[in-house]
């Protein structure tokens, strides 16, 4: 067993008390800011379309982030209490979310910005936006959040901070599995950017890292309580669509050739 009672801020002076969590998103952004943004770069885009690139991500990712949350897991609290969906501050982001606010930016960019393939832009955000999710579930392994059912492994979790029952430590399982596709798929870019038809990359991001995200889903507490009555969870739902459309992504010239 692990004690996990790890403090989610880093230090605190004062009121400024800047958390792991945000540390991670920081850390998975950069890595994909200067990834991305050296490729680009490579290939006679101008550091001010990267710039404007990332900005958009960024914006993208936590805005969807957090209406994700909102609107997946309480509508009915947020649409009575508008004001309280810009609190990001007080916690609530989801990663679906995330994903599709990054795919609108990656679309505002194309639409705004610069005219590019919309398929080959999301090829080359996929991987990197996947790792990042790896980071952020490390955040919340900091936080003691989202949290693992109760099991007697030997690697079990006791979050002190929250209980002290010894949990599956689910943010690992899923960062840990968000690492690995998203290694492989760097790997298969590296290979593969020049002759595969283009959507099978960011298809092979959403079709591995969606459907090890359901797998997770039944090793975690369920994050809302009408999640109870439910076969699959709100997770694993939301995975499903996304999996699927990675699925066809990664077969559509055979599937719409027939």
């Amino acid at each position: 067993m692990i004690v996990w009672n790890v403090d989610p801020e880093i230090f605190r002076i004062g009121s400024v008390a800047p958390r792991y969590y945000s540390l991670a998103f920081v850390i998975g952004f950069l890595f994909a800011e200067k990834y991305i943004g050296g490729y680009l770069k490579r290939n006679g885009y101008t550091a001010k379309e990267v710039s404007k690139l990332f900005t958009l991500s960024l914006i993208g990712t936590i805005v969807g982030a957090r209406l994700g949350h909102c609107l997946f897991y309480e509508p009915s609290y947020y649409l009575s209490n508008p004001l309280k969906i810009l609190k990001v501050w007080e916690g609530g982001l989801a990663s679906h979310g995330g994903f599709l606010g990054v795919m609108l930016a990656v679309y505002i960019f194309n639409k705004r910005v610069k005219k590019v393939d919309y398929l080959w832009l999301l090829d080359l955000v996929a991987a990197p936006a996947l790792l990042t999710g790896a980071f952020i579930r490390i955040g919340n392994l900091m936080n003691s959040e989202i949290l693992g059912h109760q099991t007697d492994v030997p690697w079990a979790f006791i979050f002190t901070r929250v209980d002290q029952i010894p949990r599956h430590p689910s943010q690992l399982y899923e960062a840990i599995g968000y690492l690995f596709v998203s290694l492989i798929g760097f790997y298969l870019y590296s290979k593969y950017s020049k002759t595969w038809p283009k959507g099978r990359f960011v298809g092979f991001i959403l079709a591995f890292g969606m459907s090890w995200r359901f797998f997770t889903e039944f090793y975690k507490d369920n994050q809302v309580s009408f999640e109870s009555d439910m076969i699959l969870n709100l997770g694993q739902l939301l995975s499903v669509p996304m999996a699927i459309i990675g699925i066809i992504l990664i077969f559509r010239r055979q599937i719409f050739s027939k």
